[in-house]
């Protein structure tokens, strides 16, 4: 091993705790972007944590969340780029924490509170490897920009447009994602694509108000126009039924395909965790993992009439569901949201209101990228394991953003697990991981 590779895992060992601390000190920070909650004094704080470590940092301003942008030079002139972000999901139910989600809290293996994974253990950890790599080489061996927006946990929706109106600003050569880790077993992996999402709202209004059931014979009923839309959609064979919905889907490779043989099954686990003994079409094994290379149609949620206890006889005036479809390279949520409308239409369903919630583009990275391999090999240093790698994942994240514009490999190497429960109660990190994650991305900026 390269002797300044041990001396940044020394470097990381003796300062662990000082790094924990930096954590702490950001999970403590409120950062709720769906309610506002401290969003702009953690902007702050992230600017602040850049500049102690070394980092030229500005905020900039956007039509939503401000955006931190971090710059360090280097020897060489390739540029790598990181992507976080500063906000986190709703902390709801408090109930279920053990520990206050926002007093951090540090046990023999673990560091408890909201965002601890998703996503500012993970910016810290990123600062922890900058450290490392300069205590050991007297400087970077590559420029590094930091881009840590504030919307991530709300789909993103300025971080594009930003990336757009400064693309000077951010060229790159790579980019490291969030939201990386290992596999059961501790297996490094790497996730090299998301799919894309359209989340939309459909409405009808069939009433001025809600009226006697008695009345069912002649009033039309918000509900059951609705449903009419919803059975529209797809068939009881998962197949999505709009026109053209399938037309831009990418034909993935064999290698793609079959990348996934290598992953550990995770039937076991779906089973235990969510209770069912079947799963959709039949599927089993690791064509479990394989069915994420599919588009979705799935109903998020449904409303209408009356839906508390007892009966009450009324014909619902209103109806609403929301729909979100998970979308697969080269599909464009733009384009899926023309088709829908238009579906409707033709089926006689003008007066279902669709309004976009959300949307997302795919991106995905060759698997035979250099950067690609060059971190999985450095993974398998850190690990002593094979890096599993995965085309796609079955989430939606704004990479689209970023690589698309800068036409950029992006890789996700992190501190994660698979039980890391974020956007649930009880997040955290696992003290190990968090290391490792760290001398992971220390040997990328090395060897970049």
């Amino acid at each position: 091993m390269d002797g300044r590779f041990e001396r940044i895992d020394g470097y990381l060992q003796d300062n662990l705790e000082r790094y924990l601390q930096d954590v702490v000190r950001l999970c403590a920070q409120p950062s709720v972007s769906s309610t506002g909650q401290g969003v702009r004094a953690c902007a702050d704080l992230v600017h602040q944590l850049l500049l102690e470590h070394g980092v030229e940092a500005e905020i900039y301003q956007t039509r939503g969340n401000p955006i931190v942008v971090g710059k360090a030079r280097g020897k060489s002139d390739r540029t790598l780029l990181f992507y976080n972000h500063y906000d986190v999901q709703p902390p709801e139910p408090l109930e279920l924490w053990d520990t206050p989600p926002f007093e951090p809290t540090i046990t023999d293996e673990a560091l408890f509170a909201r965002g601890a994974k998703d996503d500012k253990g993970e910016f810290i950890s990123r600062l922890a490897a900058l450290d490392a790599v300069r205590s050991a080489y007297g400087e970077l061996p590559c420029n590094v920009i930091f881009l840590v927006e504030g919307e991530e946990e709300n789909g993103s929706p300025n971080i594009a447009q930003f990336v757009l109106e400064h693309k000077d600003l951010l060229m790159a050569d790579g980019s490291i994602w969030e939201e990386g880790g290992v596999e059961r077993g501790n297996r490094p992996s790497l996730l090299l694509g998301v799919r894309g999402v359209l989340f939309v709202e459909m409405t009808v209004e069939a009433l001025k108000m809600d009226a006697h059931s008695g009345h069912a014979h002649v009033l039309p009923n918000a509900a059951w126009r609705m449903v009419h839309a919803i059975s529209l959609l797809k068939d009881r064979n998962e197949r999505i039924l709009i026109p053209g919905f399938y037309d831009r889907v990418r034909t993935f490779t064999p290698a793609e395909l079959e990348a996934f043989d290598a992953w550990p099954d995770i039937e076991p686990a779906l089973r235990n965790t969510f209770g069912i003994d079947r799963f959709l079409r039949g599927k089993k094994g690791n064509d479990l993992r394989k069915a994420v290379f599919e588009p979705t149609c799935n109903i998020a949620g449904f409303g209408s009439g009356y839906q508390g206890p007892g009966t009450k006889t009324v014909i619902p005036a209103k109806a609403m569901a929301k729909i979100d479809f998970r979308l697969v390279p080269d599909q464009d949520p733009e384009d899926i949201h023309a088709r829908l409308r238009s579906y409707l239409d033709q089926n006689g369903l003008e007066d279902i209101k669709i309004q976009v919630l959300g949307k997302m583009w795919p991106f995905t990275t060759p698997m035979d990228d250099p950067f690609v391999q060059l971190t999985a090999a450095l993974a398998q240093e850190v690990y002593g394991k094979e890096t599993l790698i995965g085309p796609i994942t079955g989430g939606s994240s704004p990479i689209y953003a970023v690589g698309g514009p800068l036409d950029i490999p992006v890789v996700n190497p992190g501190i994660g697990y698979w039980d890391n429960r974020a956007h649930a109660p009880n997040e955290h990190i696992r003290i190990q991981d968090f290391l490792n994650g760290s001398r992971h991305i220390a040997r990328i900026l090395a060897r970049f």
